[in-house]
Order: structure tokens, then sequence, then C-alpha cells
């Protein structure tokens, strides 16, 4: 159901949610917040793009991440998963599901 998530929040709301949190200090917002959001969205970006067997950009605008954004956490997520740069280069190269 588009507009809506399974637990009655809309998706507006989410997303404004999750936008304040953003420009909150750190200090603001909990360790456990940040990780479940996190997850949530990997989780979801990852289900959608292989359920679906397409690619599309994981955030709205290019340029909207810096570079140091995406090291401290793609290198974060790598560690997390127990993934090294030869597994994530075989994960990128593999061909798109369906294809």
């Amino acid at each position: 159901m588009s507009g809506s998530d399974p637990a009655g929040i809309s998706e507006p709301a989410l997303v404004e949610a999750v936008r304040r949190l953003e420009v909150a200090g750190t200090e603001d917002v909990s360790d456990e917040t940040v990780q479940a959001l996190l997850t949530a969205g990997a989780r979801l970006y990852a289900r959608k793009v292989d359920e679906e067997g397409r690619d599309f950009m994981p955030v709205r605008e290019a340029g909207v991440l810096t570079a140091t954004d995406v090291a401290v956490t793609v290198t974060a997520l790598l560690r997390a998963a127990d993934l090294n740069l030869f597994d994530l280069a075989m994960w990128t190269n593999r061909a798109p599901r369906g294809q």
C-alpha cells in the first residue's frame, strides 16, 4: 500500500520524522535509533532492488551525501557484515536478478 507502512504511519509522516532526527544534534539521537533506521533502510533498499529486479538511487538527490558520509557508513557496514572490499567487488559485479 503506497503512502503508508504496515505500522500505520504514513510515509510522509515517517519521512518528516526521519528528517527531524537528521537535523538534531548527535547527542539528541540514541545509538539504538540510528542503528534501527540504518538497518531498516538498508534492508528495504536491498529487498526492493532484489525483489523488483531493478536499481534506483539509494538517496533522493545525487551529491546529498559527502564522500565522508559514504566512506564512514560503508566501512562500518562492511565490518558489521564481516565483508571486505574483495567481497564487495564480487557483489558489485553480480548480474541483476532476472538477467
